[in-house]
């Protein structure tokens, strides 16, 4: 690990705890609205960004950030008033993305997507009951996603403000190590321990993968 790994780590942490409590106070009312609305903005901004970055033109990429500027300048009044839609539209986009990368992995013959990252770590030949976990892990967690997205949604629309943003902005991330702790528990009844990678191993293999593959695609 390197010197500037924990500075690294809590960096993420206080921004990971500061848009936590800006979600949850620009969700309910509270604090400046104009800095909610661009805290809110933000993922969206960011996402536009690397699409935008894949317009070959220089022209056409300041063209479409042009257009995005002139439709938030003519949004702006409306979005100070719909602050907690924004941060619902977030929280919505971000679980129905990850359940489509989860659940579309457990479609076709292909690998589930959690099969994939043991395969990373363990090798091409997994046990039939490895297989058999990993796909089950990857739509239990899919499941999670789409079931999460839908109590925010319900909430969202029938529950007072506080209640929704206490549930979206606050306890989603407990939420999520709580069912990482139970896909701990389960992968101990479920498989051997040669077969039990822990998440830094996981991660290493990953990030080992995605770089071989970026590698490869800069090849001529």
């Amino acid at each position: 690990m390197s010197p500037s790994a924990p500075l690294r780590a809590a960096a993420s942490g206080l921004l990971l705890l500061g848009w936590v409590v800006a979600s949850h106070l620009g969700s309910t009312g509270r604090g400046p609205v104009d800095l909610h609305v661009a805290v809110a903005v933000a993922p969206f901004a960011a996402a536009l960004a690397v699409a935008f970055a894949r317009l070959a033109r220089p022209a056409l990429r300041r063209l479409a950030w042009l257009a995005v500027a002139a439709l938030l300048w003519g949004l702006w009044p409306w979005l100070r008033g719909e602050v907690a839609l924004l941060y619902y539209l977030q929280h919505l986009g971000i679980h129905l993305a990850l359940a489509a990368l989860f659940g579309a992995s457990l479609l076709g013959p292909g690998d589930a997507l959690v099969t994939r990252l043991a395969r990373l770590v363990h090798g091409a030949e997994l046990s039939p009951g490895h297989l058999r976990y990993t796909r089950q892990v990857t739509a239990a967690w899919a499941a999670f996603f789409v079931l999460n997205a839908l109590v925010s949604t319900a909430l969202f629309l029938f529950a007072p403000r506080e209640l929704w943003s206490l549930h979206a902005n606050v306890l989603t991330g407990p939420l999520v190590g709580l069912t990482f702790l139970l896909e701990t528990l389960w992968r101990r009844l479920a498989l051997p321990p040669h077969e039990r990678p822990s998440l830094s191993a996981v991660l290493r293999a990953w990030r080992a993968d995605s770089e071989r593959r970026q590698s490869a695609r800069g090849q001529p």
